[in-house]
Parts: C-alpha cells; sequence; structure tokens
C-alpha cells in the first residue's frame, strides 16, 4: 500500500493525525501530535524505520518538547485507511512490544514511545532473525523432549500390560 496523502484520524484517541515528511524514505507519516503521540505506518513504510541505524531526526524533532495523553489500549482499534479491525501483534519473538496491525492493508500503529522500545531490541535484522530462529529452535526442542517422555511413558505402559496379559494367561 502506498502513503496516505489524505489526512487521517488517530486509531487510538481518534484525533486528527499531522503528516511528518521522512526525507531518507521520501514518505510522510502520520503522527498523533495532538493526542496520545502515537505512529501510523502504512503498508510498507515500516521497513525504513525498524532498525536503530535508519533515520528518525524528522519524528524526533515532531514530538520534542509535547506532552502526550495515554491512550485506551483495551479498545479496538480501527484501521483509518480501510476501516478494518486491528490486531495486537507481537513486534518480536521477545513478545516485549505490541502494536496494532491491519492485515486488509499491512498497516501498522505504534502507541508512543513503541518505535523507539522496537529499535532498541536489536541492533540489525539479522540479530531479529537469529534471536527468532534460536527460539524457534528451542521450542522445537522442547517439543521433542516432550514427545520423547510421552514414548518412554507409553512403552513402560506397554510393558506392564504384556506383564499383566503373561501373568493372566500364562501364569508367569
Amino acid at each position: 500500500m502506498n502513503d496516505t496523502i489524505e489526512i487521517i484520524n488517530c486509531p487510538a484517541c481518534g484525533k486528527e493525525m499531522h503528516k511528518v515528511y521522512m526525507t531518507e524514505s521520501g514518505s510522510s507519516l502520520d503522527i498523533c501530535l495532538d493526542g496520545c503521540g502515537g505512529i501510523f505506518f502504512d503498508g510498507r513504510e515500516m521497513k525504513h524505520f525498524d532498525e536503530h541505524t535508519e533515520n528518525i531526526d524528522e519524528i524526533k524533532q515532531a514530538i520534542e518538547g509535547k506532552t502526550f495523553e495515554k491512550a485506551d489500549e483495551s479498545r479496538t482499534r480501527i484501521c483509518p485507511v480501510c476501516g478494518n479491525n486491528m490486531v495486537k501483534n507481537n513486534v518480536s519473538i521477545r513478545k516485549e512490544i505490541t502494536i496494532d496491525e491491519c492485515y486488509n492493508c499491512g498497516a501498522k500503529f505504534f502507541d508512543h514511545g513503541e518505535l523507539t522500545k522496537m529499535r532498541a531490541q536489536y541492533a540489525t535484522e539479522e540479530d531479529r532473525r537469529q534471536d527468532l530462529l534460536s527460539s524457534t529452535y528451542n521450542e522445537i526442542g522442547a517439543k521433542i523432549d516432550a514427545l520423547e517422555l510421552q514414548n518412554q511413558l507409553n512403552r513402560a505402559k506397554r510393558s506392564r500390560f504384556l506383564k499383566l496379559l503373561d501373568k493372566l494367561f500364562l501364569g508367569r
């Protein structure tokens, strides 16, 4: 999805969002400067801002000196671009930061401060990928261990059952 040119309302607090032009990416981000301080990313904009080495000076300048109201995080948020419900998702395998995503148009909404926290989680996209692989490997290992334990229990039950049959029918 391309950058929206229309003024949109914040999915968290409903106030009108401001367009902040990002020089390096050539896109305009929607930031709730008069309300909760949230940032709305259209479709593929996020890829330009997710790593801590990518420039977000214009965002920092736009929010500098402002105080923001706390948004109600329990409320279902509606995508201001396509009108679908947004879904809460973790930004990484660490499950420390939950953002709102629109599965229909690919938009993402970060509450105030969440973008900075997410960018601080990993030095690079490769580090993020490695954490995911490591976690996946650990989960698979735990499942294999659980299956092996279940197999051992099943073998023990089978062995006891066969011994019982031996006693009943063969008198051993």
